[in-house]
């Protein structure tokens, strides 16, 4: 089975600007919906619209939630990549959910599909899963 989730990054790029439309459409594979990604997307929705489509978006798609086990990693990760690489406190807040959209897409096997290539990069790093970056 050729699972898909998209990172938060894509879904709000399209969104504002359709630059990943003929993309999003032409993906062959099953597509996922990580309750990380629309936690953020929620945080950022602004508009009666925006919150429609969120609704929407949640109703027509499995959502993968991380388990108990992605998030004690997810501190793991961040711990090694504060030592290693020097990252402040806000960085590593900053980087938290991204972690969790990764090794949520790891435990179900699914490709995570991001446009925030220097973080996934970092994060993919400490812990392989299947990236693709637009």
């Amino acid at each position: 089975m050729n699972l898909i989730i998209f990172d938060t990054s894509i879904l709000v790029n399209d969104l504002r600007t359709a630059r990943y439309e003929e993309r999003l459409q032409l993906t062959a594979g099953l597509v996922r919906l990580s309750a990380v990604v629309l936690a953020e997307l929620w945080r950022g929705a602004n508009t009666r619209a925006e919150r429609q489509f969120l609704v929407r978006l949640a109703k027509n798609r499995t959502v993968l939630t991380p388990s108990e086990k992605n998030w004690i990693e997810s501190g793991e990760i961040l711990s090694r990549m504060n030592v290693d690489l020097g990252y402040t406190a806000g960085k590593l807040r900053d980087l938290h959910f991204d972690v969790l959209i990764a090794l949520t897409a790891r435990t179900h096997g699914a490709r995570l599909v991001t446009a925030n290539q220097s973080d996934f990069e970092a994060i993919w790093r400490y812990r392989k899963f299947d990236l693709e970056v637009w």
